[in-house]
């Protein structure tokens, strides 16, 4: 018994030119993919149909500094399935000013081979 094939279409992000790709799925098989102008567009759609990752970016709470937030993000994409869990985790941080752009917030996020990183300076109040 075949399994009928089934067109999923998806805008590539990966790149500005927000290409239409089409991938033909056969169950869980991915037959062609079309639509893509580069291989990243590929790449990018297999990956969204086998193992969909996010880059999480949000803020944290700040004590003694100018700013009470400081904006963070996740230096590599994690599992789409585990955002929540990860902004739990980083919600449940609080850091003390000063801050430093770059500096790593939280390392190895939920064991998701991600840090959170810092990505504005937060002075301390003088």
């Amino acid at each position: 018994m075949s399994m009928e094939i089934v067109n999923k279409t998806f805008t590539c992000i990966v790149c500005p030119r927000g290409c239409t790709v089409t991938a033909a799925c056969r169950g869980d098989e991915i037959t062609a993919v079309t639509g893509n102008t580069c291989a990243k567009g590929e790449a990018y759609v297999r990956q969204e149909l086998t193992a969909p990752q996010r880059t999480i970016a949000t803020s944290v709470r700040v004590t003694g500094g100018q700013a009470p937030l400081c904006s963070v993000r996740t230096a590599q994409p994690v599992p789409k399935a585990r955002i929540f869990d990860v902004i739990r985790a980083i919600h449940s941080v609080t850091l003390q000013a000063p801050v430093q752009q770059g500096e790593v917030v939280l390392e190895n996020v939920l064991g998701l081979s991600s840090n959170v990183i810092a990505t504005k300076d937060v002075d301390a109040i003088k």
